[in-house]
């Protein structure tokens, strides 16, 4: 039984009725970190003569703690932000006047029961697993500096000023209505499978200003997205042309670009094309506004995926939601593959007006309403973006020689793009700080 004094005992049987009371925000404490919080209470509420259930149970709330770089405080405060929940749903798409009372009022509850839990942080449990465990001296508590969070600071500081957390509502309302909750709240970057969004940790952090060349396929895509940005009607765009020569880098620096302005990007393979009507109605009403990518896009004849997405690209009964577009790259300007046999001959008995079968193939690119075409990267080209990437790669060798083995390269390798172009400096830039190393030695 716990050697804890009267007052502190009836503490922690307070805290755990806090948790159990929770109506709305359940999922706060379905996280690695507050299951090893309230996994700790009870092993103080219930140690054993000894403590080491509770040392065990402490240590495993630490190292829980660690691994999300994230004290309990501010662990507690991003699971409200992120809250997925029928009050946060309904928030991004309501005005907080036209919520139900009974959802206000669970809100209001939940947020005070919540900030009960954020007062028993990591210092208090440290001091009350000392006590159990008859230890001299207080356990490791887990600190770290607040500059090195991720979460949103300004609210934060806002929650910390408050008596009363209940009193948060209509803002967290409002931050939910701007922001959106859940998986589209915590990442910037998705893809779909297996019938749900997967959030990506770590996109691809290529930069706009690293792409050159191309200036007016950028330039006509940027403006297209900011369309997208501003709430204005924004077209699909098919980006076409030669093998590395930057298409998908293109769409990938976009989220890089603007994912302050709550941009994301959903990643669909051709094997989950069929799905896309589905997906674009799980993304309606969302406040983020979502670019569809699909990446290396062709058919075959009779391709379902071709029929799925056609569907969204033309619209059905079902309004297009302005907030989804689709980017697709592809190698290929007509994008359903056409063999010499397709092509009606007047002796052709399968279909009388086949000539209009094979123009609905070849134009089905023509169902995006941009298309940005993107050519072979010619020598001058080719060298130009070498030397930007050598710049910002801090490369510092004689021109002549960074413009030798540029072209020595692509001549070895893959002829002449800027993935070429990429390839090379990755490689220079490791040859150099290898043998930089071994002539120190």
């Amino acid at each position: 039984m716990s050697t804890l004094h009267n007052s502190s005992h009836t503490k922690v049987q307070f805290f755990q009725r806090q948790a159990a009371s929770l109506l709305l925000y359940q999922s706060v404490l379905h996280g690695e970190v507050a299951i090893a919080f309230l996994d700790l209470l009870q092993a103080i509420r219930y140690t054993d003569a000894d403590g080491r259930d509770c040392l065990q149970s402490y240590g495993n709330y630490f190292q829980a703690l660690a691994a999300s770089q994230q004290t309990w405080e501010e662990y507690l405060i991003h699971q409200i932000l992120i809250a997925d929940n029928p009050f946060t749903r309904l928030a991004q798409q309501r005005a907080f006047t036209d919520l139900p009372p009974a959802l206000i009022a669970a809100a209001e509850h939940d947020l005070q029961a919540l900030q009960n839990l954020y007062e028993c942080n990591c210092a208090v449990l440290s001091e009350w697993v000392q006590v159990v465990s008859h230890l001299p001296v207080s356990p490791v508590v887990w600190y770290q500096e607040p500059e090195n969070t991720s979460i949103n600071t300004e609210f934060v500081n806002f929650l910390q000023q408050l008596e009363t957390w209940a009193d948060a509502v209509p803002d967290l309302a409002a931050y939910y209505h701007q922001h959106g909750t859940g998986l589209f709240a915590q990442y910037r970057a998705f893809r779909w499978e297996n019938g749900q969004f997967l959030g990506i940790s770590y996109p691809d952090p290529v930069k706009l200003d690293t792409l050159v060349g191309y200036d007016w396929q950028k330039e006509s895509l940027l403006k297209n997205t900011k369309f997208l940005l501003s709430g204005q009607p924004a077209l699909h765009v098919l980006l076409y042309g030669s093998r590395g020569s930057g298409k998908s880098s293109l769409v990938k620096s976009l989220l890089n670009e603007h994912s302050d302005d709550n941009l994301r990007l959903i990643e669909v393979t051709k094997s989950e094309l069929h799905n896309l009507p589905k997906i674009v109605e799980k993304l309606r009403g969302l406040p983020q506004k979502f670019i569809i990518f699909v990446d290396d896009l062709s058919f075959e004849e009779d391709d379902d995926a071709f029929k799925s997405l056609k569907v969204v690209l033309e619209g059905s009964v079902t309004a297009r939601p302005e907030n989804v577009v689709v980017y697709a790259t592809s190698n290929r300007r007509h994008l359903i593959r056409e063999y010499f046999s397709d092509r009606p001959t007047p002796k052709d008995q399968e279909e009388v007006h086949g000539w209009d079968t094979m123009q609905e193939k070849l134009s089905f690119s023509d169902r995006f309403g941009l298309t940005l075409t993107f050519e072979a990267a010619d020598q001058t080209t080719y060298l130009q973006i070498v030397q930007h990437l050598a710049t910002k790669a801090g490369i510092n060798i004689n021109q002549e020689t960074l413009e030798y083995k540029a072209l020595q390269w692509a001549t070895r390798h893959n002829g002449r793009s800027g993935r070429t172009a990429r390839q090379f400096i990755d490689f220079l830039k490791a040859d150099l700080y290898v043998s930089n190393n071994q002539n120190q030695l």
